[in-house]
């Protein structure tokens, strides 16, 4: 077999650098039918994804064939004929004149012209994905051995990304599940319990209304301001669902929940994390950064001194500012004569804030532990 030259074989290389580009699986595919069509000089080109049970087409895409002909043409071939011979044998087919094979159904109304054709298989997981077809080299009467060479070194290669972004979308899938999973004990574990908790105070306070109005009135205000905060629970949880889908693990969302995740481990617990407003889309990325980094430094600044079991972190950002408060019941702060201007991390954190406009301040907790506020404008 006459072998590639370092020409040809630095198109195969440009080829497979660009099939292993994109890690979306429906992206890639397209990528590949592409690259195959430009490594060879094939007019058209296609590829055949196979069904569950290997024998039938499930997707056909193709290259070079425009939206109208691609319309007119009809429903999708399944595999029969010619396209059904590398499935049933899946090994490189190459001829001069297709119509001419005894497998050849012929092409149905308008469908363009084809001649040359060369086909090989795609394998993933010694399992063949599907086939690759093109037609008509344009350079050439007919595709060469060293077309075929090339494509089957580009196939093999495709097949390789075909199964990394398969593995990279079920991790995707994964975290996804994960995810949904510490949204759902979220739910259980405070909102519900929070909400059982607020009606039993409430079927109290109806009790008191005719013999004592004025504790009544108390009772009632605090359990508004319990509403109040399991409302926020309700929203970080439903600003989770949204954000936690494939691909989009970027945000500044995922961000925080990573930074928390990555303290764990210094805190011995995991923090509770709530999330209220467009975090995702309402947040410059400079300003990110500098959220990001007082989160870390803050719940860094708790493992190191407050000697709690809980804290919550809590990032809420509105029309006009974006706030972190990161609360825990640990030992709390010493008192200011000891801490004029707290240690590193503190002047850190307040000199992140107060470049940008906005504050950072330390406070004794409720009944104890430590609160820590750091906000600035959100432009």
């Amino acid at each position: 077999m006459e072998s590639a030259g370092p020409q040809a074989l630095r198109r195969l290389l440009d080829a497979v650098m660009t099939v292993g580009s994109d890690l979306d699986l429906p992206a890639m595919l397209r990528r590949i039918v592409q690259a195959a069509v430009d490594l060879v000089d094939a007019r058209y080109g296609a590829l055949g994804v196979l069904d569950e049970t290997r024998t039938r087409l499930a997707q056909f895409l193709t290259v070079g064939v425009d939206d109208e002909t691609y319309r007119a043409i009809g429903p999708l071939p399944e595999g029969h004929g010619l396209l059904g011979l590398l499935i049933l044998e899946a090994k490189p087919v190459r001829l001069p004149d297709l119509t001419e094979h005894p497998d050849s159904y012929g092409f149905p109304p308008h469908h363009p012209a084809m001649k040359s054709f060369l086909g090989v298989p795609i394998r993933s997981r010694d399992q063949v994905f599907g086939n690759l077809y093109l037609t008509d080299k344009t350079t050439a009467e007919v595709f060469t051995e060293v077309d075929e060479e090339l494509v089957v070194g580009l196939a093999s290669a495709a097949g390789i990304a075909i199964e990394n972004a398969r593995l990279h979308s079920r991790v995707q899938e994964l975290a996804l599940v994960e995810d949904r999973e510490r949204i759902a004990r979220e739910l259980h574990d405070t909102v519900i319990q929070r909400l059982f908790a607020t009606g039993l105070s409430l079927q109290a306070i109806v009790r008191l209304l005719s013999a004592d109005p004025a504790t009544a009135e108390e009772r009632i205000q605090s359990a508004v301001d319990d509403l109040d905060v399991t409302v926020k629970h309700i929203r970080s949880a439903i600003f989770s669902l949204e954000g936690a889908r494939p691909l989009s693990g970027h945000g500044l969302r995922q961000q925080i929940l990573a930074v928390v995740r990555e303290a764990t481990a210094a805190l011995g617990f995991d923090p509770r994390v709530l999330v209220d407003g467009p975090v995702d889309t309402g947040v410059s990325d400079d300003v990110g950064a500098d959220l990001l980094a007082a989160v870390r430094e803050g719940l860094s600044n708790v493992a190191r001194h407050a000697h709690g079991t809980a804290a919550t972190v809590e990032v809420v950002v509105d029309a006009t500012m974006v706030a972190m408060t990161i609360t825990d019941n640990g030992a709390g702060p010493p008192p200011a004569r000891d801490r004029p201007g707290g240690g590193r991390g503190l002047k850190n954190l307040r000199t992140r804030a107060e470049r940008r406009g906005g504050t950072m301040t330390l406070q004794p907790g409720d009944p104890r532990g430590a609160v820590l506020d750091w906000r600035v404008p959100r432009s």
